[in-house]
């Protein structure tokens, strides 16, 4: 994997000053904490690529640690994706994979201490009456009528609590803080609470799970972590994390905020994803238009370019939107320098060339990439009939329309001059089936010898030649810039993109792509980036999605007509 040229922000000059400090002796180590609870997201990345990537550069250590404190939404199947989609971005945790459910008998002693030095206390109230009393930003809370019960009866009750006494929800381990702080996640606060259910990784072993509070500064400090890197949203539960290892004084990690990632016209949220998945608003984890990891390999994305996106956005303190044109630009970019070039006809219209023999078939030398003379040549076939696009032929032109028209002259892609002389329409409806045209034979893969110009180029593809293939489309899964802007208790999915799927099944591609296999990406001309995909394609059935659009004149003018 390439390493990109390090830039500097704020949390890397807190590690340049710990070092020069000595503050953990010169050590950087970091950690990815993923909850496996839903597919990782693009959001994700820039975490991973964050944490990897400090560790790779200061020599450090990362692991890849998952937050598993709540089995009621946790499973396999998540553990295995995310998994894969850490590898799949280029970054190895080596010998440090890790749950938070390996420390449940650490934990379990630790609350036991806090308890013992009357800083935990066994609470019965209901979520409800915990929420009740727990005051506003302008009033303090109310004191539970359990938060003075004895050490004595709070180990007990603790004790029984795992050993399955109780019922789920009846009692809760609840932090001894304070019930008038400024900060809300500090009135006392759950550590534990009941839950009977199976989890993806002990079993039944336990029937009592840690919070997330109360487990990440612990299994940080377990680990051995310097700097344990969050997104900003998590700057309000700092003091708690701080309060309970100095409650315990034991290894302190210090804890750093970053902005979270926020990306146009998509929800980075896996309880909104998830809502996405079940209400089969969309194709799966992996559908193309999700902004998952899985949905973007399957949309043709590569790891560098992802990489490259999270480089570039960089590491701020405020939260902002990325418009989604940068990662787009990424991709672009990428694709332009290492994918081959090759004709497709999305929209088909006949054409037949008059003057061309009937049954001749000559091969025309197409280049594979002008960004790279290493991608070589090809051939490509040539006959009477030719498919171009619906689009590239108007009847009656308007202004700055310089493709093929009647009487118009255009150029055909590594071939010939071509004029339209007829169009053929359907007598009942009025739409135009074929177009008849002629060539001039001495335009072969260049200028008129007479010194005449067209001013348009257009593809197209040999109808006796032709790949039948099925084309995917995709736009942005959401309609509006910031789908999460919505009036409170709105629905998220009223913005959904109605037009962010078109399929297309009457496709001709050049016969080079007879053989394209799954996950395999091409340019087509003029059309955008495209990639084999990798669940319905079969050997005699191809299936091409759309990667992302070409930055190209004939996009704007489209959009204009």
């Amino acid at each position: 994997m390439e390493t990109p040229a390090v830039q500097k922000n704020f949390i890397r000059e807190i590690i340049d000053q710990d070092i020069a400090t000595n503050k953990y002796g010169g050590r950087v180590h970091t950690r990815f904490p993923p909850e496996p609870n839903g597919y990782l997201h693009i959001g994700h990345a820039k975490s991973i690529c964050l944490n990897f990537g400090i560790a790779r550069d200061y020599n450090g250590k990362c692991n890849l640690r998952f937050d598993d404190t709540n089995p009621q939404t946790e499973d396999i199947e998540y553990v295995e994706s995310i998994k894969e989609d850490v590898r799949w971005l280029g970054f190895d945790w080596e010998d440090r994979l890790f749950f938070a459910s390996d420390y449940f008998e650490q934990l379990y002693e630790f609350a036991v201490q806090l308890i013992k030095k009357g800083k935990a206390y066994v609470c019965d109230q209901t979520v409800e009456e915990m929420r009740r009393d727990r005051g506003t930003i302008t009033e303090p809370g109310k004191e539970s009528p359990w938060r003075n019960r004895s050490v004595e009866e709070n180990l007990d009750l603790f004790r029984r609590m795992r050993e399955g006494e109780f019922p789920d929800g009846s009692k809760t381990l609840r932090g001894k803080i304070d019930m008038a702080h400024p900060n809300l996640l500090m009135r006392d606060p759950v550590f534990y609470r009941i839950k009977r259910v199976r989890h993806h990784h002990t079993g039944d072993k336990w029937c009592i799970y840690p919070t997330y509070d109360f487990c990440h500064c612990l299994c940080d400090s377990l680990e051995g972590i310097t700097h344990s890197i969050c997104t900003l949203e998590f700057e309000v539960h700092r003091p708690l994390y701080d309060w309970i290892l100095d409650e315990l004084g034991i290894y302190h990690p210090q804890q750093i905020e970053f902005a979270r990632l926020n990306l146009s016209h998509t929800v980075l949220s896996k309880r909104k994803l998830l809502t996405l998945v079940q209400r089969k608003l969309v194709d799966g984890w992996d559908d193309p238009r999700m902004p998952t990891l899985s949905g973007l390999r399957r949309r043709g994305y590569t790891p560098s370019s992802i990489r490259k996106f999270c480089d570039q956005i960089g590491v701020a303190k405020a939260n902002t939107i990325v418009d989604m044109v940068v990662l787009e630009n990424c991709i672009r970019e990428e694709l332009n320098k290492t994918v081959p070039r090759v004709m497709a006809v999305l929209r088909p219209l006949k054409v037949i060339i008059d003057n061309y023999p009937e049954g001749k078939t000559e091969e025309l030398e197409a280049i594979n990439n002008p960004e790279d003379s290493s991608f070589g040549t090809r051939k490509i076939p040539f006959s009477r009939e030719i498919y171009i696009e619906q689009d590239d032929f108007r009847e009656d032109p308007p202004k700055q329309f310089y493709r093929l028209a009647p009487g118009r002259e255009v150029r055909l892609r590594y071939a010939y001059f071509i004029k339209c002389v007829r169009v053929v329409k359907d007598p009942l409806t009025g739409e135009i089936k074929e177009l008849h045209c002629t060539y001039d034979p001495t335009t072969r893969g260049g200028d008129a010898p007479d010194g005449r110009k067209v001013k348009a180029t257009i593809h197209w593809v040999s109808a006796s030649h032709a790949v039948n293939a099925q084309v995917r489309l995709y736009d942005t899964l959401f309609n509006v810039r910031n789908p999460d802007d919505i009036a409170e208790g709105a629905d998220f999915t009223i913005n959904l993109n109605p037009k962010s799927l078109e399929v297309l099944t009457n496709c001709k591609l050049e016969p080079s792509l007879k053989d394209a296999q799954p996950g395999q990406r091409y340019q087509f001309e003029r059309l955008g980036y495209f990639i084999v995909d990798t669940r319905y394609s079969t050997p005699s059935a191809p299936v091409f999605n759309r990667i992302v659009t070409l930055r190209d004149e004939w996009a704007k003018i489209a959009k204009k007509l």
